[in-house]
């Protein structure tokens, strides 16, 4: 038996390593690969939209806005046209989940601070707080870095309508208050088509990790 082997040493290696490359070849041609869903307002907790767009389950796109930022520029669907970007709500008084919320999306802007493809757009859910110097000090406090990351306030029914109809993101305030608005932990990521393609919890470490990841795989996917 072992003169067999010593014999047919050469045929049996090279059968091993060809069988290795063939079983590996195979391997990634049949595993599925990474991809990313597209959100509707049907896919989404009801919560978090607003009723008259609940039903809707193909094609959603987030819808033109136009807000105010922490420079007192005018800031628009034009801004972020052909961009990848991640929106989020937010407030300047808020101690609870803010403040871990803007630290883990510096974290985001770190990452992507050499691609003029990737954006961030946080929108105040308290605009009338949060004028346009409040949020300056903010953004210079925080490491707002202008031309990647927009903090922007305008009109409260605004925001609300982008909030509810187009990120899919934010809970209803008090009832007796109209337009009021609680903000959630999400992070909403949107494709270069205005669609949604992730939601992602902006306090949890491993969420911002798997939002880079899938910010990353836009970028090598989204073509347009």
């Amino acid at each position: 038996m072992l003169e067999t082997i010593k014999k047919y040493r050469i045929f049996i290696g090279t059968f091993v390593v060809f069988s290795t490359i063939t079983i590996s070849l195979f391997y990634n041609v049949l595993k599925p690969g990474k991809t990313l869903p597209i959100y509707n307002p049907a896919d989404v907790n009801p919560e978090l939209v607003d009723s008259t767009v609940q039903y809707i389950a193909r094609e959603h796109k987030i819808a033109d806005f136009s807000f105010i930022n922490q420079n007192g520029k005018t800031i628009t669907q034009k801004d972020y046209e052909g961009k990848i970007y991640v929106a989020d709500f937010f407030f300047t008084t808020c101690q609870s989940i803010c403040p871990i919320m803007t630290t883990n999306m510096v974290d985001v802007q770190k990452a992507f601070l050499n691609n003029p493809k990737v954006m961030i757009l946080s929108h105040t859910v308290t605009p009338e707080i949060d004028s346009v110097p409040v949020l300056k000090k903010y953004a210079i406090k925080k490491g707002v870095i202008d031309s990647k990351w927009n903090l922007v306030t305008g009109d409260k029914k605004d925001i609300y309508r982008m909030a509810r109809k187009s990120y899919l993101a934010v809970k209803l305030g008090k009832p007796n208050e109209l337009y009021d608005m609680v903000h959630t932990e999400n992070f909403v990521l949107v494709d270069t088509q205005r669609r949604v393609r992730g939601f992602y919890d902006g306090t949890k470490p491993e969420e911002i990790k798997r939002l880079i990841e899938d910010i990353n795989w836009l970028c090598e996917n989204d073509k347009k």
